[in-house]
């Protein structure tokens, strides 16, 4: 079994990324309410179908690939953060990143002392994250994570879902919040793509 070592960076992130960090997640569903309302996500198998869908081939892989290319030695933010904003597929998708990135920048920067400038949210945690040196894969699988268990927790009020049934849901993604964030580690600017998706 792999070590990891305990360390204060580790806690810097997750806290970062937990629900409770005020970034204004809770403000936005990603389109999942509408999907609810329809009748198209009423129960777990739907929601983990909706889910997937968004990690493999909407803002989950795209967040992924952006939040990787902006944690490497030699990113250049300000082209990763006009190609952000370019690959938006509406104005409320582009909301949704750029309020929550620059709650995120804004609340990193009080507590932490560092300027971080505000950015589309992937961008925005990478600035966050870069000082603290965790290998980029963790970062990313962190980051998907938190961005489905905000999901999950609107399906829970929503649909509505039981706790230990939504939080079944969030666990069996785990397999492929790792695959994706090993695959999106070593990904290339030319492994982006989208889809029309219900969800944008």
């Amino acid at each position: 079994m792999t070590e990891i070592a305990l360390n204060p960076a580790l806690l810097s992130l997750t806290q970062w990324l937990s629900p409770a960090f005020p970034t204004g997640a809770f403000a936005y569903s990603h389109g999942l309410e509408r999907a609810i309302a329809m009748g198209s996500l009423k129960d777990a198998a739907t929601l983990k179908n909706w889910l997937n869908g968004i990690l493999q081939h909407g803002a989950g892989w795209q967040d992924a690939v952006l939040l990787s290319q902006a944690l490497a030695a030699e990113a250049d933010l300000e082209d990763l953060d006009a190609l952000s904003r370019a690959l938006a597929p509406s104005a409320e998708r582009l909301k949704e990143t750029l309020d929550q990135g620059a709650a995120l920048a804004r609340t990193v920067s009080g507590i932490t002392g560092r300027p971080l400038i505000p950015r589309p949210l992937p961008l925005a945690l990478a600035a966050a994250a870069h000082p603290l040196g965790l290998p980029i894969p963790l970062v990313i699988a962190l980051y998907l994570q938190g961005f489905c268990a905000n999901l999950v927790t609107v399906a829970i009020r929503h649909v509505p879902l039981g706790q230990t049934e939504g939080q079944a849901v969030l666990a069996n993604l785990a397999p492929l919040l790792t695959s994706l964030a090993e695959r999106a580690a070593v990904a290339t600017l030319d492994d982006l793509g989208g889809a029309a998706l219900a969800a944008d």
